[in-house]
């Protein structure tokens, strides 16, 4: 069955959405969109590093995207700016990640892919990746769950439950990585935030508590992921914008739907 593309393909599109679009609730709540963007653009030097000595391109992401999620997390607390901070890492980031393969030798490198993603070159280890490292972000947001609403909710209730909120932020920065890094094949690093934020800004009129917002969220994620698929294999468009392009067609569903529902409440 994992011979065909499209299935590789579908399954690739599903396990980032199960992954991504609960984390972006938290992106939502916290109000943390251009923090996503920061990581996702330092991604692109992640890359270059990975192809310059030799590693996979999932571990060179995931290891920057990661310096950069605990960058900016400990420098937030210094005095800094936070739309500045993030302002200036994410587009230097991008900035010198693009730079950094201009300089590759002997390595053949298909930039627009990791832009805007490449999910019908998905392998069979690269569903693998994908799959492992979504069960892992979901399996840590399900057993943080109480104490990561609780400190996106109130830090100072947090922390007289018990609760440290800059453990839980730091946990968040790790999900965040690891999305970014398992989502790159999918839909680039331009358009990764795109897949954290519209499914739960779609799911925020249609839920009435945060889990079943979450739920709601990876299903209409998901959905998008399938139904941006067939669109592109239907009309020859790029598979990684046109996932995008249905998120936002069921956020503006969902918009209208949940103005339907509040007024006939």
């Amino acid at each position: 069955m994992l011979d065909d593309f499209l299935i590789r393909a579908t399954l690739a599109g599903i396990g980032v959405a199960l992954a991504a679009a609960p984390l972006g609730c938290f992106v939502v709540w916290r109000r943390m969109a251009y923090f996503g963007d920061a990581t996702s653009h330092a991604a692109i030097l992640g890359i270059a590093l990975s192809l310059a000595l030799s590693l996979s391109v999932f571990t060179g992401a995931l290891a920057v995207a990661l310096i950069m999620a605990v960058t900016v997390s400990v420098l937030s607390g210094k005095g800094y700016a936070m739309d500045t901070l993030l302002g200036v890492m994410a587009h230097s980031a991008l900035a010198l990640g693009l730079v950094a393969v201009s300089f590759l030798q002997g390595v053949r490198l298909d930039l627009m892919a990791y832009l805007f993603g490449d999910i019908l070159a998905v392998s069979k280890s690269d569903l693998a990746v994908i799959w492992i490292g979504a069960a892992l972000v979901v399996a840590l947001m399900v057993a943080r769950w109480s104490a990561l609403l609780t400190s996106t909710l109130n830090a100072d209730l947090a922390n007289a439950s018990g609760i440290d909120p800059r453990r839980e932020q730091m946990i968040l920065t790790v999900c965040l990585a690891v999305v970014v890094a398992v989502a790159i094949k999918v839909v680039g690093v331009l358009l990764i935030v795109a897949m954290l934020i519209i499914p739960a800004a779609a799911a925020r009129p249609l839920s009435r508590t945060p889990e079943s917002m979450a739920v709601i969220a990876a299903i209409l994620g998901a959905l998008a992921a399938v139904l941006g698929l067939r669109m592109s294999y239907i009309y020859d468009t790029p598979t990684g914008p046109s996932i995008v392009c249905v998120a936002a067609g069921l956020f503006i569903i969902g918009l209208i739907s949940g103005r339907f529902r509040a007024s006939t409440d």
